[in-house]
């Protein structure tokens, strides 16, 4: 595995922030390239407020932000609407990355990211890259009983949308640890149809019991093993997890299959911004 194929799969990673962590960053430059893509995760109970200060920075620094669109989370259109307009309006976002989000009960009307698309004020806002949730290991959020149907067809509906709306469309996905299991599900939607780009989501350099806790909490499912099995080798628990494996796995088959269907990386930098921008810089 040279050095240069897994630069290449790297290249033009995006990575997500919390307005807490971006606070603690005084310059983004130091630690990404200019123009990154960074994703502003919408913890439920952060004010719009923190959201849209923490996308103006962002942007004034010279960075791409995409806000969260945690639909539960948002009551109504007129909530819709103001947010899309504050977001514009004091840091100039053309991204979004709509989800159905955590939250136990929805807050209003809105219960799934198809309800926010088909509200249609995202195009009538001319956002440019409009992406969406995948899941590599499915989700019991989505489908209780173990399946993947109703994941499944929601990204159908979701791939017919993206052939209508001028917005370039995007899967973004929950991380995942296991390669195989992310290439087997990358093949399998595409088989069925599905043509919208894949970024994948990687959990960043991170303290074994961090990568736990945050698995435990997102559901990630089968790969969990691969942490859990590191965590009982006492040589290894002590060190920080890297995503090494996973990476290289991911761009030697992409380098071997070029019209493979993951086409960026999306970083989770569960032990912090400056780990994965140590990472990707040994590459």
């Amino acid at each position: 595995m040279s050095n240069e194929v897994v630069k290449n799969f790297l290249d033009g990673f995006s990575i997500e922030v919390t307005p807490r962590a971006a606070s603690k960053i005084d310059n983004f430059a130091d630690l990404i390239p200019k123009g990154t893509l960074i994703y502003i995760a919408h913890i439920e109970g952060t004010p719009i407020e923190d959201m849209s200060s923490t996308a103006k920075k962002i942007n004034e620094q010279g960075f791409k932000p995409m806000p969260h669109f945690p639909a539960r989370i948002i009551k109504d259109k007129n909530v819709l609407q103001d947010w899309i307009s504050r977001y514009q309006n004091e840091a100039d976002v053309k991204n979004a990355l709509l989800i159905a989000g955590g939250a136990n009960k929805p807050y209003g009307d809105y219960d799934s990211s198809i309800q926010l698309i088909e509200s249609e004020l995202f195009d009538k806002a001319n956002f440019q890259h409009l992406h969406i949730a995948g899941h590599p290991e499915g989700s019991t959020d989505i489908d209780p009983d173990g399946t993947t149907k109703n994941v499944d067809e929601a990204l159908s509906w979701k791939n017919e949308f993206s052939k209508r709306t001028d917005a370039s469309m995007a899967v973004t996905t929950q991380f995942s640890f296991d390669s195989k299991t992310v290439i087997n599900w990358a093949n399998k939607i595409k088989q069925s149809g599905i043509d919208i780009p894949i970024h994948i989501g990687i959990a960043g350099p991170a303290k074994l019991q961090t990568l736990l806790r945050y698995s435990l909490e997102c559901g990630v499912g089968a790969s969990i093993k691969i942490i859990q099995k590191r965590a009982l080798d006492l040589t290894k628990l002590l060190l920080p997890y890297k995503p090494t494996t996973i990476i290289s796995e991911l761009a030697n088959y992409k380098a071997d299959n070029p019209d493979f269907n993951i086409d960026k990386v999306h970083f989770f930098p569960l032990g912090g911004v400056k780990q994965v921008s140590d990472f990707v810089k040994e590459f």
